[in-house]
């Protein structure tokens, strides 16, 4: 299952107007204040406890009605302000069978989340000065050439067109074969076993289109540039020097116990476990560099913070991160979508947000974050289908951010 990227989302409770919003939200610091000051927790010359309690409050509202419209299976929520995770939650079971509640601790597949990890790893060869972003794959990885219907005329495809969608591919292999299962060890033979059933449906660097496959082979090109395994480069020099202690691409030992169980509720409301059950068993295929990672709350906030500019410094320096996030490549019509290095970006309204989502059997996961107010929100469930969805991370990013906005404005006034 490819990553969802039409990120809809519901706004039927987010106020219309800016001003009766930030209204509500000073009548909920106040009563919040009022509150922790009656405890005797907070000081009555300060109100930042107040406006965390109030947006803690806010999202927890917020993702809990959200995960009661069906409350099947587990959504876990966590919020990121700067370099931390300052609150998460979580509603349902890990495991309905086996009545086991879902917690910080439980470990969830994000799917296309996978991609900010994979494009992380280009921007780190980039600057050790191993390759360039304008370089044609085809030189690391010649084995791309046998992918079919490259336009005569049209240049090899470039690193940078495969992190930003625009390399022209389709997004998966056109014929279903052996190329959705097996294990992360053997990956790379599998996508290869795949190329020649992918075909180009657009000219290089014409357009957008969205490509899982595309990401695979630009995760086999950076593994040939480091000279080294592609999951060996991201464990040794992302997920490593990040602290994200329980993040695999397979489970082990370590993980297994807390592992969330997929579900997928059909069209009728029935709830199955047999696609995410088979995948558990089969592997992914050539679909590593792309969604394969598994993760928790606590371990994609520190990427999070990462994202938000919050170091540490030898995983990539701050002038390039931010560097990275000044272009995008508009990915619809509309201009509403658009899509960087390895990152989505979205706008609604007068509210813009980046980030990613992700979808694999049996499991959504959302990874927002607005880098201008610090502030970042996860969702991750272990459900596919049914009437509560991963969107309400937006809703929620956008309180925060109005909220913080709000908060900014006010003190800039006193």
């Amino acid at each position: 299952m490819s990553c969802d990227r039409s990120i809809r989302r519901d706004t039927s409770n987010v106020p219309r107007h800016r001003e009766s919003t930030l209204g509500r939200q000073m009548l909920t610091r106040l009563a919040v204040a009022s509150w922790l000051l009656g405890a005797g927790v907070l000081p009555a010359q300060s109100t930042a406890a107040a406006d965390a309690a109030a947006d803690t409050l806010a999202a927890d509202s917020l993702a809990g009605a959200e995960f009661a419209r069906d409350s099947i299976a587990s959504m876990t929520v966590g919020i990121i302000a700067g370099d931390r995770l300052v609150w998460t939650h979580s509603y349902g079971y890990a495991d309905m069978a086996a009545r086991r509640l879902a917690t910080r601790r439980t470990v969830y597949r994000i799917g296309s989340i996978t991609k900010p990890f994979t494009a992380l790893m280009l921007l780190q060869l980039v600057e050790a000065g191993k390759v360039h972003l304008s370089d044609p794959v085809e030189r690391f990885f010649p084995e791309v050439r046998t992918v079919q219907g490259l336009p005569a005329g049209a240049a090899p495809i470039t690193f940078l067109q495969l992190a930003t969608m625009t390399a022209g591919l389709e997004e998966e292999p056109r014929t279903e074969g052996p190329f959705w299962t097996g294990p992360v060890s053997t990956w790379v033979s599998t996508l290869v076993s795949a190329l020649p059933h992918t075909s180009y449906i657009y000219a290089p660097g014409t357009r957008f289109s969205y490509s899982n496959i595309g990401y695979a082979i630009l995760g086999a090109a950076l593994g040939r540039v480091a000279g080294t395994r592609y999951v060996d480069w991201e464990a040794t020099h992302i997920l490593g020097p990040l602290g994200m202690s329980r993040t695999r691409f397979e489970v082990d030992p370590a993980i297994a116990s807390d592992l969330a169980h997929g579900y997928a509720v059909e069209d009728n409301g029935s709830v199955t476990d047999t696609l995410a059950a088979r995948e558990a068993r089969t592997g992914r295929g050539y679909k590593v560099p792309n969604g394969a990672l598994f993760t928790t709350v606590d371990d994609l906030a520190k990427f999070v913070a990462f994202e938000l500019g919050h170091g540490p410094e030898q995983v990539l320096p701050r002038r390039v991160l931010d560097r990275a996030f000044q272009g995008l490549v508009a990915s619809d019509d509309h201009l509403q979508v658009g899509y960087g290095l390895g990152y989505m970006a979205r706008r609604q309204g007068d509210f813009t947000w980046t980030g990613h989502t992700g979808g694999v059997a049996g499991f959504t996961s959302a990874m927002y974050f607005d880098r201008a107010s610090q502030r970042g929100v996860i969702v991750l469930r272990n459900a596919t289908g049914g009437k509560a969805t991963i969107d309400v991370a937006a809703t929620i990013l956008e309180r925060l951010v109005k909220d913080a906005e709000g908060t900014k404005g006010q003190r800039a006034g006193d």
